[in-house]
């Protein structure tokens, strides 16, 4: 079901390795479904629409006291939950707030940075048959919280046309001003383009499939777009007081999202790795999704003896995964030692789950060993960084052979006389 390795047998780039599913090549009809949107607007989106959604759209904006309604049609206690979880996800996202500064420590010289919110983005939600209010709270409260102009969603209609209504009412605890019934990469599309009825956005954020994924690669330019997010991943470093059944319970939480996730554990003692899928196995039959969970850990999933928790900790950077969990005695001992992971679980309470859901950090995080050089989504995607410089005469004079010398060696003498001839003529 999951193969077992040891460093001392094979390299870890062997043990490494993922086996990818072959899939459609989606470059070719992305790129169709872009021009198509480019060139005749709405009239695309809701041929898209009945195409690949099995929906007849008549509007393709939903009416604001749409969301409104749908928070209030929600059972008391879900719709409790979803603003406790908004809340907690305010709560921290709101420490990432900053200012811009001022360095005035040269005489008739003025240094600084402002920080100014996008005007419009838009975020991508998932939908149709599927439902996931956690991404909606987790990408518009950090942009309702950056001061965003407008935050506009996207999210597939189901057959009827209708989005979820749990989505809806997310969008409402969230701030979302306005909500479309469009998805795929022709709700990219109108997002990157503008439409008659979708407004043009400045950043694209949001999880999608492997054609919302390539249509926010091919826009990145005339848009930003917050990653290219990959299949779901866990790492899993557990010692000899972890126990097997909740070990296995947390490689399943990801191993259930489709048949791609990579769900990795790095066991120091040889008794847990064999005792864990004995978990697995007798856990499986118990998920509605077994058979996607049970292809994604023959897929991809692997569980890696090791000799001590740091060599996992040194696995765990190499491999730089999505999700990090250190299931061990005094945690936060090595938290210091994790140098590339997207989001990290401490202790033996703190499954992946709570920070898909509730904890407060972000759940949107870089995968496929993007967080080497990547961050979790949060406030600082929703804004930008302008500088500004300011001289006086008596300033510029004293800098301006300094420039013109500079400028000379780069072999841009008009940069050079700009700053001379505004004293030597």
């Amino acid at each position: 079901m999951i193969p077992i390795y040891s460093i001392d047998q094979l390299p870890l780039s062997r043990i490494l390795r993922r086996e990818a599913a072959e899939g459609p090549d989606v470059g070719a009809a992305v790129s169709a479904i872009l021009r198509a949107v480019r060139q005749e607007g709405d009239a695309a989106l809701r041929r898209y629409a009945k195409e690949f959604d099995q929906a007849e759209l008549t509007d393709l904006e939903v009416p604001a006291g749409r969301l409104q309604a749908a928070a209030a049609d929600l059972p008391a206690d879900l719709r409790a939950i979803l603003e406790e979880a908004a809340d907690r996800i305010r709560d921290f996202h709101r420490r990432q707030l900053r200012e811009g500064f001022i360095v005035t420590g040269r005489p008739g010289v003025i240094l600084g940075q402002k920080v100014t919110p996008l005007d419009r983005v838009g975020l991508y939600i998932p939908g149709g048959t599927a439902a996931y209010p956690s991404s909606v709270l987790m990408n518009a409260i950090p942009a309702k919280l950056a001061g965003c102009g407008e935050v506009v969603m996207v999210s597939p209609p189901a057959c009827g046309g209708d989005i979820h209504p749990v989505i809806l009412a997310a969008a409402a605890i969230a701030g979302v001003d306005r909500v479309f019934r469009v998805g795929g990469a022709q709700a990219v599309a109108a997002l990157a383009y503008g439409t008659e009825t979708v407004p043009k956005v400045d950043k694209i954020v949001g999880p999608g499939n492997a054609y919302v994924a390539e249509a926010k690669r091919q826009v990145f330019g005339l848009v930003d777009i917050d990653m290219i997010a990959g299949p779901s991943e866990i790492l899993v470093i557990a010692d000899g007081g972890s126990d097997a059944g909740q070990v296995a319970a947390d490689l399943l939480s990801q191993a259930e999202h489709d048949k791609l996730p990579t769900a990795v554990l790095a066991p120091d003692r040889p008794a847990l790795a064999r005792s864990v899928p004995v978990a697995l196995a007798r856990q499986l039959p118990l998920l509605p999704r077994q058979e996607i969970a049970q292809a994604s850990l023959r897929q991809n999933g692997k569980i890696i003896l090791v000799h001590s928790i740091e060599e996992a900790v040194e696995i765990s950077n190499a491999i730089a995964p999505e999700h990090l969990e250190l299931c061990v005695d005094s945690p936060f001992d090595y938290l210091s030692q994790v140098r590339h992971a997207g989001s990290v679980f401490l202790g033996r309470y703190c499954p992946e789950a709570v920070g898909d859901y509730f904890a407060g950090p972000n759940h949107t995080l870089p995968t496929g060993g993007a967080a080497r050089f990547m961050s979790p989504l949060g406030v600082d995607d929703f804004v930008k960084r302008s500088q500004f410089t300011c001289y006086t005469a008596d300033a510029l004079r004293a800098d301006t052979a300094k420039i013109a010398a500079f400028a000379r060696q780069e072999g841009l003498e008009a940069h050079a006389r700009s700053a001379e001839l505004r004293f030597f003529s």
